[in-house]
């Protein structure tokens, strides 16, 4: 479980290379590389894909790395490296999509209130560039029209949904392995430890709980197909090279 195998070994060697360069180059991929809201102006659908290679912190890319090398290593061993790449990115674009079908709901939905109001497409778009706005015809709570203007320009990096998609991977094949974490050092079964940590995500990203810009049902997408692919695998012995 140790030894770096070769897929994880590039895709870590890029996504520290995406996090040193434009610290080291002054640049801001950020517009280019992450993945934005559909209707932002910055949105391309190579962000899907691009997004998983970006990280906004050091302990952001530290335990995404470490999650990819510590639970993805006895996959690719069993699968092998195109099997582990076409599951690592199939993980990692479900999550995006899914996450941005959530996103989508929810400034839809704002959206149709801002239109019920009377507020008209310009000036709801107003609304999202200038984040401001002084219309006593809306009646919506600050913190609902924080988050509509969040929804559009807060762009989501990181590999954490593909790193979920092998969690669950992991779950399924080595149930028995004991897990913990740093700040609850008390070792339990993966098959328990994993559905744990999701259940947690699917609170905090349907409740005011949540800390931080985490990306929670990013993780609960990449947690999803990670089990569709990897319990159809499974169920298959789908275990060639």
């Amino acid at each position: 479980m140790n030894r770096l195998t070769d897929a994880i070994k590039h895709l870590i060697i890029i996504n520290v290379i995406l996090f040193i360069a434009p610290q080291l180059l002054q640049l801001d991929f950020t517009n280019i590389l992450a993945l934005h809201f559909p209707k932002n102006q910055h949105f391309g659908f190579w962000q899907y894909i691009t997004h998983m290679f970006m990280h906004a912190s050091f302990p952001h890319i530290l335990f995404n790395m470490y999650g990819l090398w510590a639970f993805g290593t006895p996959l690719e061993q069993m699968w092998g490296k195109k099997k582990f790449l076409f599951f690592y990115f199939s993980a990692g674009i479900g999550a995006g999509l899914i996450y941005t079908l959530v996103n989508y709901y929810q400034f839809n939905s704002i959206y149709e209130q801002l239109v019920n109001f009377g507020l008209s497409s310009t000036q709801i778009q107003n609304i999202l560039d200038i984040g401001s706005y002084n219309d006593p015809r809306i009646l919506l709570s600050t913190e609902k029209m924080i988050k509509f203007y969040g929804l559009y320009h807060t762009p989501a990096v990181g590999a954490s949904g593909a790193v979920y998609g092998i969690l669950v991977a992991f779950g399924l094949y080595f149930k028995d392995a004991k897990l913990m974490l740093i700040f609850f050092p008390v070792p339990i079964a993966a098959k328990y430890f994993i559905p744990i940590m999701i259940l947690g995500d699917l609170f905090f990203g349907m409740t005011k709980y949540s800390v931080g810009s985490v990306a929670h049902f990013a993780h609960i997408g990449g947690a999803l197909i990670g089990f569709i692919i990897a319990w159809y695998w499974k169920q298959n012995q789908f275990k060639t090279n």
